[in-house]
């Protein structure tokens, strides 16, 4: 959901731009009388675009777990019949009722947003010093320092290396698990301090602490197990022919959303030491194959470099007898 930030002279408005928007709402396939649901709404760029090629019949409904962005939401959306707003995560979207009727189609813009990383009270960045946050849902949930205030060394481990490939973290647990005894972890500076005093400056370009801060946001936010719900969910409530457009950032996301597809697509991986699985129906098909932003995007929006779209398309009913051998 990373967006870039662009600070016009004089002025501290900024200014939030979609990532990969022209390629993720092509591969909606948005038709005018279609029902439609942006599923991480974030400032509204996508949904704003899917808008633009609705007719009077059309729908547009717009999820976020952020009330920030759901301010954003009703404020400029509320008074539009075509738009139906919900904050909630989109994990529950199978829940609302205005997808009970089937969709045409799903968007999911994942990660963190640039209002997100901008602002720095929220905590997602060790930029500046903040309170130690990261609640993407600041009305419930405990946040980061939270959590570092009650876990034992092996959990913020594992943390750190599932969500953050983070090879240095269990020196950076033990020290945080002997810091914490004397103070507590209550602000970004203060760990972003402790990491960097572990594991050093080793990486040209890239602070030591980019992947225990990623680490520690996708377990406070839960962020695995949401998209997995959410991409079921997806699935469960798109019409036939309807697409599910995801962009994802990093590539524990990117890898769930790649093996989703292909474990609803009718094929199946069989191993050599194994019995041979059988393929379940297909459900799914990938529309191309991953796409990527262009050179131009990531020359005027960095933080688009490491996105990763993906589109399929939910087959048709008299389809699924006969897939599911493929």
């Amino acid at each position: 959901m990373a967006k870039s930030r662009n600070t016009n002279s004089g002025s501290e408005q900024l200014q939030h731009i979609p990532v990969m928007l022209g390629e993720a709402v092509e591969g909606l396939s948005v038709q005018s009388d279609g029902r439609y649901l942006d599923g991480t709404f974030g400032r509204g760029g996508h949904a704003r675009a899917v808008l633009s090629r609705l007719g009077p019949a059309g729908r547009l409904l717009l999820m976020d777990r952020d009330p920030a962005a759901i301010a954003t939401a009703q404020a400029e959306f509320a008074g539009d019949p075509r738009v139906a707003i919900r904050h909630a995560n989109f994990s529950s979207l199978a829940e609302w009722d205005e997808t009970a009727p089937g969709l045409d189609g799903v968007l999911l813009d994942l990660g963190v947003s640039s209002p997100q990383l901008d602002e720095a009270a929220r905590g997602f960045s060790f930029m500046a010093d903040a309170p130690l946050d990261m609640r993407m849902d600041t009305t419930q949930g405990e946040s980061a320092a939270d959590f570092l205030a009650q876990a034992d060394e092996r959990e913020i481990t594992e943390v750190l290396w599932n969500f953050g490939e983070e090879r240095h973290g269990r020196r950076i647990a033990r020290a945080i698990v002997a810091d914490r005894t004397v103070t507590p972890f209550t602000r970004t500076g203060q760990l972003a301090a402790l990491i960097e005093r572990v594991v050093g400056r080793r990486e040209p370009g890239k602070h030591p602490a980019t992947r225990s801060f990623q680490a520690l946001r996708i377990r406070v936010n839960g962020e695995l197990d949401a998209l997995q719900q959410g991409l079921n969910a997806a699935l469960e409530r798109l019409k036939p022919g309807g697409r599910l457009s995801v962009i994802s950032f990093h590539s524990l996301e990117d890898r769930a959303v790649k093996l989703f597809i292909r474990d609803h697509s009718g094929r199946v991986q069989n191993s050599r030491r194994g019995p041979p699985v059988q393929a379940a129906p297909a459900r799914l098909v990938a529309v191309g194959k991953a796409q990527f932003p262009s050179d131009a995007e990531m020359a005027a929006n960095p933080r688009s470099r490491s996105a990763v779209l993906r589109v399929a398309e939910k087959l048709v009913e008299q389809t699924l007898s006969h897939e599911g051998h493929a």
